[in-house]
């Protein structure tokens, strides 16, 4: 829960926001430094926000209904992301600003990433597969199935670089409706279309799937701190389980192959103040996360409204210290840019961007 004087910050900056109706698109007025919409909760996230940089919405298309699964691919110098119902993968092209389909069909896609060699990962929602894109195109499926079940439906996915190991979620929300994949016959443990939710890992060297620990509800987006030694992964369970948290929790990776000591790492509660002065502890979840290289996790954040959906910003210990306010639900993160130091958000129909004085921990 906030301090009083931060909980006032962040009711002030809602009902700022609110009031002002930024409009993101092109030829509007410019935002006067620095942008109002990137919040100081804590002093500590002073030094995290850059002055002289606003909040930029870089591509915006009212037919992109769900943008998820962002990735920096630093040699070509473009950012690729899912529009998961469309069925489709975008790019952003760092040199001109130029947007174009990547891939479509894309198997209803999620999370992205590249693995050591340069090569894309895709967890793909229609296929329920963890699938590889070779350097002519060519799809090679990584895994798809555990304990001879069917996969639910990856969702995320992370590489550990010691090994080339591929960690990754497996939530579900593909095999639970048409409108993002396929959705399975509905059985006695649904919400679980084919097996208890879980954190697997992939392993390169012999092509065995590891299931690592399924001690939380739905994981969804998920990092590796700066040294590789933690994990984080947000929980989004709530959208599906009564009793399930709404939180991100860490786990210690062990001998770089294992998890152990699950906890809590940082709720996604927060005292909200409205123009009437009155408070309430309200909640959304955190999807995609990525850790920055002093170990501040950045979350994409949303479901609750003005003042909450953007991005919230924990420091190492699990504490706000400060957030970015996004006009839609933000789903996901990730730094790129040729420093690292800029941030991607993918805000349902839209893709915002904003530099900041710290760098990503890793390459995506």
């Amino acid at each position: 829960m906030l301090a009083a004087t931060a909980t006032a910050a962040v009711s002030s900056m809602a009902s700022n926001s609110k009031l002002s109706a930024r409009d993101y698109g092109p030829g509007t007025q410019p935002v006067r430094y620095p942008d109002p919409d990137i919040v100081v909760i804590d002093d500590e996230f002073a030094s995290y926000k850059q002055g002289n940089a606003a909040i930029m919405r870089l591509y915006h298309d009212p037919e992109m209904i769900w943008a998820e699964g962002c990735a920096w691919n630093g040699v070509g110098r473009y950012l690729v992301w899912s529009d998961i119902p469309n069925n489709t993968q975008l790019r952003w092209m760092e040199e001109d600003g130029h947007v174009s389909t990547f891939r479509n069909p894309a198997n209803n896609s999620n999370g992205n990433t590249f693995d050591l060699q340069g090569r894309q990962i895709s967890c793909e929602h229609l296929t329920r597969t963890l699938a590889r894109y070779e350097y002519d195109g060519t799809r090679s499926e990584l895994a798809k199935s555990y304990g001879g079940k069917s996969l639910n439906a990856p969702n995320d996915a992370v590489v550990h670089p010691a090994t080339g190991d591929i960690f990754f979620t497996d939530p579900g929300y593909g095999g639970l409706m048409d409108y993002e994949g396929r959705k399975a016959e509905k059985t006695d443990n649904w919400p679980q279309p084919y097996q208890k939710e879980a954190i697997y890992r992939f392993e390169v060297k012999t092509g065995k799937l590891i299931k690592l620990t399924d001690e939380i509800y739905k994981p969804n987006g998920l990092c590796f701190s700066p040294d590789y030694k933690k994990l984080y992964v947000a929980d989004t369970g709530a959208s599906h389980y009564d009793d399930a948290p709404r939180n991100i929790k860490v786990w210690d990776v062990v001998e770089e192959t294992d998890l152990k000591h699950g906890k809590e790492y940082a709720s996604m509660m927060l005292e909200m103040t409205d123009e009437d002065g009155n408070t309430e502890e309200k909640g959304g979840f955190a999807d995609g996360i990525r850790c920055d290289e002093d170990g501040n996790i950045w979350a994409s954040a949303g479901w609750v409204g003005d003042g909450y959906d953007g991005v919230h910003v924990f420091n190492p210990d699990g504490k706000r210290i400060g957030q970015i306010l996004l006009p839609e639900i933000c789903a996901n993160v990730c730094f790129g840019g040729t420093k690292r130091n800029r941030l991607f958000m993918c805000g349902s129909s839209s893709l915002y961007a904003v530099y900041t004085p710290t760098k990503g921990a890793h390459f995506c």
